[in-house]
């Protein structure tokens, strides 16, 4: 089966008969190539928090698709995202996260400034040696609303989508403090994950214990979508106690909602008014990602007992997610796995969003081939 005939098939439905794509799309593992060498490699990735890294010399070590990254604060305070590799032979510059001055191979000691300037290659009398040709190569970086994204594509165009950033504009998100950061490996479909996070139709199914009491599926109603994200609002029950109060502009509304949203095609977020959890996925294979997940706090609404709470809560939920998950990537490679129909659109519309932002970067890849 061609998958990326299937995407555009289901991509033409009716508004009002979506379908799910078959088991294929999530488990061949040629479709994923075909993705990692589009529309992932061309996308817009966040890789954390501003504050992850707040003082100049601290960074943290990423790997996208077959890019080792340094995210990096430098001397000026801006934030870069760094090849990690040496330029001598190719050996990694960094490990994990940490703070430096500068960054030392250790293989042949080259030392690079923290804006990837080559500053010290010992013993090199090659009359073909040049230090400014032996710079870091830096990647295209965006900041938004506190996060840090990177495109590998050295052509790509700032993303921009006023209407998300009005959505969130009240809660002030970019102002959270970071309290957790947290990584794991899943084995399942990156696709998946993304389908899941953003749909509240498994809410009260999958998480009884943990999420119904103030996010059940009957109140989950869909939010907007554009160009390269959708949204959904959790809402509240109006018995349950407040939840924090969060930035002062904030509406009663939404105050007593969870506002999730996705930035494709790999960072799915709840921001609430106290809190705001962010998951970064990156793709490792058809069946396997990393996932590195935030969770920020705003100002002193939550004490610290109750961050810890909520740390549990979300390490909770996360498990719920993947184990049901990772259950289901075994079930997908099934001859039987075949396109179903979708739940009406405050369930599950945040799923055609995404398959038909799928589809639209697969014919702009068809056009240009």
């Amino acid at each position: 089966m061609d998958m990326r005939q299937k995407l555009q098939e289901l991509a033409a439905l009716p508004a009002d008969r979506p379908m799910c794509m078959p088991g294929a799309f999530y488990t061949s593992q040629a479709q994923f190539e075909h993705e990692a060498a589009g529309v992932l490699r061309r996308g817009w990735h966040c890789l954390g928090r501003e504050d992850e890294i707040p003082e100049a010399g601290d960074f943290f070590t990423v790997q996208l698709l077959n890019e080792p990254l340094i995210v990096v604060r430098g001397d000026d305070g801006d934030i870069r995202v760094l090849a990690n590799v040496c330029r001598h032979r190719g050996m990694p510059l960094a490990e994990g996260r940490g703070k430096v001055k500068r960054f030392v191979c250790s293989y042949h000691a080259w030392a690079y400034g923290l804006n990837g300037d080559l500053l010290r290659a010992a013993r090199m009398e090659n009359a073909g040696f040049d230090a400014k040709n032996c710079r870091l190569h830096g990647h295209n970086v965006q900041l938004w609303k506190g996060f840090i994204y990177v495109n590998l594509d050295v052509d790509a165009a700032p993303f921009e989508h006023p209407e998300l950033d009005a959505l969130l504009e009240p809660y002030e998100s970019e102002k959270l403090r970071l309290v957790h950061v947290a990584e794991e490996n899943w084995q399942t479909n990156w696709k998946c994950l993304v389908e899941n996070f953003m749909e509240g139709y498994h809410l009260s199914v999958v998480h009884p214990q943990t999420l119904h009491g103030y996010t059940p599926t009957g109140l989950a109603r869909k939010l907007i979508t554009g160009e390269g994200y959708t949204s959904y609002a959790a809402n509240y029950p109006q018995d349950i106690p407040s939840r924090g109060l969060g930035a002062p502009n904030l509406s009663k509304e939404e105050r007593e909602r969870s506002t999730l949203f996705s930035k494709f095609p790999c960072q799915v977020a709840s921001q609430a008014a106290s809190l705001l959890v962010s998951i970064s996925i990156f793709p490792l294979s058809a069946g396997e990602i990393r996932v590195k997940w935030t969770m920020s706090v705003y100002g002193d609404d939550l004490d610290d007992e109750t961050i810890q709470q909520r740390i549990g809560l979300w390490e909770e939920v996360n498990r719920e997610d993947r184990e049901k998950l990772e259950k289901m990537q075994v079930a997908l490679s099934s001859a039987h796995a075949l396109e179903g129909p979708l739940a009406g659109d405050d369930y599950e519309g945040t799923i055609r969003d995404f398959q038909l932002w799928l589809a639209a970067q697969d014919r702009q890849e068809m056009a240009a081939e």
